[in-house]
């Protein structure tokens, strides 16, 4: 009976250990990073007054699974009070898949520091081989490193 006893108390020794190693937090679901949706980052990067205009600076990226021939957003430009200043298009041109890339806009009749916030209104244009439509919308991902809020 001593044998049979120490045989059971080992195998239920090496189940508790087997227990607690699938427990450990790097093998848990939760603690694997989970993979980031497909993103067009785009980020007010800095937003200077040139005379009596406004140039903006914006870094995209993009993250798809597809290189964009062009994008072209509906912009809406706010003024430190929230009232609309104007709608206009910026267009980002061509952005191939993971090379970040520099457009600046220049606002004219406008000084960065009336500017309060930018708001991505939709994708006037979004084309490239394999983008489905709203992806430029659905994918994009604004942020900014000004004092100007920038929203999608």
């Amino acid at each position: 009976m001593p044998h049979f006893r120490s045989a059971f108390l080992a195998a239920l020794s090496l189940t508790i250990a087997q227990g607690a190693a699938a427990e450990t937090p790097a093998e848990t679901p939760a603690a694997t990073p989970a993979s980031a949706s497909p993103a067009l980052k785009v980020e007010l990067n800095a937003a200077d007054t040139t005379e009596a205009n406004c140039k903006l600076t914006f870094l995209i990226t993009n993250e798809l699974s597809a290189p964009l021939d062009k994008a072209v957003y509906e912009t809406v430009l706010f003024d430190r009070e929230g009232t609309v200043n104007r709608l206009t298009l910026f267009d980002f041109g061509e952005l191939p898949v993971g090379r970040p890339r520099v457009r600046q806009f220049v606002v004219p009749q406008t000084t960065c520091e009336n500017l309060g916030r930018i708001l991505f209104n939709g994708a006037q244009s979004c084309d490239g081989a394999g983008i489905e439509a709203g992806t430029c919308e659905s994918a994009l991902a604004p942020a900014t490193r000004t004092e100007i809020e920038v929203l999608g």
